[in-house]
């Protein structure tokens, strides 16, 4: 997922070389489901062809911690599994 605006300050100056080590230790696929990337699958929800393409999942979602061990290759359905209770909850605490 592209990196929004407003946290582009977050992330390391050789964010762009971190990413190309993650995707090259994963085989450049989906370390969660295998797909490779800029593959295409039949999503059966939407009844489309979808291209695959792999993002870089922090999985404490701290951009500022970029230890290997807390990233992860994943294709985008993937990533906005893994992410959805997160969203859920911050969503939560923007609301109040």
């Amino acid at each position: 997922m592209p990196i929004k605006p407003e946290n582009r300050a977050r992330y390391p100056k050789n964010w762009k070389e971190i990413r190309a080590a993650i995707l090259e230790r994963a085989h450049n696929c989906c370390e969660f489901c295998g797909r490779k990337n800029h593959s295409h699958f039949w999503n059966e929800k939407t009844g489309k062809l979808v291209q695959v393409v792999l993002t870089i999942a922090h999985l404490d979602h701290t951009p500022e911690n970029c230890d290997p061990e807390n990233l992860r290759a994943l294709c985008q359905a993937c990533h906005n599994r893994y992410d959805a209770k997160h969203r859920a909850e911050t969503r939560k605490q923007s609301k109040k």
